[in-house]
């Protein structure tokens, strides 16, 4: 048997949040993401397709660094508008017994206290199924909405979320004891309160003494999800994470990005398999080759140009309305997602134009297309699992539900049939679906089994 594969489901609750301007495709149903029925159908969609997860993206503010404008966000749907990722996790939990579902919350706006108790109530609503996306916000629309004059910069936002982290880590792991509660009826005692503990922490950036508000729950510590581009990125992540996400141009940029994440992980205390990535792919998929690449030129027809330069300025901090298109991009420094900089500026295998970045941008943020049919592109699945080092892939979407649908349908029985890719759930919780039957909590070499409460 070859290496085993885990795939998530990516995902935003707006319309056509990746694949700019794909909301009027005929087959996109995306503008129905303010209704129950098409997260529940996409819930049961991807547990049909064994999938790990349902991974949540979000942003907290407009994509406005454009033009200094909200105005090309708003006309061209740029992850606008954006609903809360939480909300519809309870009404997809209630359709599936399997799939996990890792919304993203921001370290930089949310407050550890109230998380924690959020995500141990969807942990025991899921009985044991949740993950946290861990960012540090990037968009200055959100700094300036929650509070803040400006952007906090990178170090400082990686300063708070490191702190936030050690926060609820010593709510979920250490305030309630195991046995704390002990429904004795005849006694009137639900829990031993020498069990339940401050944590009496005080920081830099947060005071919380505690304790935590909800009883211990199945996972404990949700599965900690990250996306570190930049040198401090990659240090938080393999610290952190126990999934990684990223996006990659190519094979060979892949393989360098895994080998790095693993040392760092290594460097940390951890063991390096005890971090799966998670490159994202965009499958396009034909009956025949051809099928499949005339799907591709047809799909980015509908790509909003505009749109997508707003996307690209948001995702990196530059106003693209002030570069001439055909001029080439800078390798620089950003405050935003250094990645998504990145992959145009350190391709070492093209020279990006502002023009072809943005035709890029606009069909799965970006990320590596897999074209071909079922066949080729489970070879190209395989391929980035062995050569590039990859644990799964997030599946982007060009119209949605109906990627997800034809993934499903068409690559996952090859495969299945090929060996690498369960037919089964191995687990009931998350964690156990990622890394195997009884790992139910975070490893003891995880830095959330480090900290201590001052009880």
């Amino acid at each position: 048997m070859g290496k085993q594969i885990h795939f998530n489901g990516f995902i935003q609750h707006s319309p056509s949040p990746h694949s700019t301007g794909l909301w009027k495709h005929e087959k996109d149903g995306g503008v129905n993401h303010n209704q129950l029925t098409y997260w529940v159908e996409i819930a049961q969609l991807l547990e049909r397709g064994k999938f790990d997860s349902l991974f949540i993206a979000d942003v907290l503010g407009t994509y406005s660094v454009y033009e200094n404008s909200h105005r090309a966000g708003a006309e061209y749907a740029v992850q606008l508008p954006a609903h809360d990722p939480i909300i519809p996790i309870s009404a997809m939990a209630a359709v599936t017994k399997h799939l996990g579902f890792a919304p993203t919350i921001s370290a930089t706006y949310a407050q550890p206290y109230a998380l924690a108790r959020q995500l141990s109530t969807l942990d025991h609503m899921t009985n044991g199924r949740v993950a946290w996306n861990v960012v540090t916000s990037y968009l200055e629309s959100e700094a300036v909405n929650l509070g803040l004059t400006e952007r906090l910069p990178k170090e400082l936002r990686y300063d708070r979320a490191d702190e936030f982290l050690e926060v609820v880590y010593k709510l979920w792991e250490e305030s309630w004891e195991d046995g704390a509660v002990i429904y004795d009826r005849e006694n009137d005692r639900f829990a031993d309160p020498k069990k339940v503990h401050l944590i009496n922490h005080a920081g830099e950036f947060f005071d919380v003494p505690g304790p935590h508000l909800v009883e211990p729950s199945p996972q404990r510590t949700p599965v900690i999800f990250q996306a570190g581009a930049s040198p401090r990125g990659r240090d938080f992540a393999a610290k952190h994470a126990e999934g990684v996400f990223t996006k990659n141009h190519s094979l060979e940029a892949l393989k360098k990005y895994t080998a790095d994440i693993r040392r760092r992980t290594t460097l940390q205390g951890r063991d390096k398999q005890d971090v799966l990535i998670f490159p994202l792919i965009l499958p396009i998929i034909g009956s025949t080759e051809e099928e499949a690449y005339q799907k591709y030129e047809e799909l980015k027809e509908q790509v909003s140009y505009e749109g997508t330069a707003s996307l690209l300025s948001g995702h990196t901090g530059i106003d693209f309305s002030r570069y001439d298109p055909d001029q080439y991009i800078e390798d620089m420094e950003t405050e935003a997602v250094q990645g998504n900089l990145d992959m145009y500026t350190k391709d070492p295998n093209k020279k990006w134009t502002l023009r072809e970045a943005i035709k890029n941008h606009g069909l799965g943020n970006g990320t590596v297309k897999f074209i071909g049919t079922p066949e080729q592109i489970a070879d190209q699945i395989e391929e980035w699992a062995t050569i590039g080092d990859a644990d799964g892939f997030n599946i982007a979407q060009s119209y949605s539900p109906g990627t997800f649908r034809e993934f499903v349908d068409d690559v996952i029985p090859e495969l299945q049939k090929r060996g690498i890719y369960r037919t089964e759930y191995e687990g009931n919780t998350l964690r156990e679906n990622m890394f195997g039957k009884g790992r139910t909590h975070i490893p003891a070499n995880h830095p959330a089994k480090s900290v201590k409460a001052k009880v």
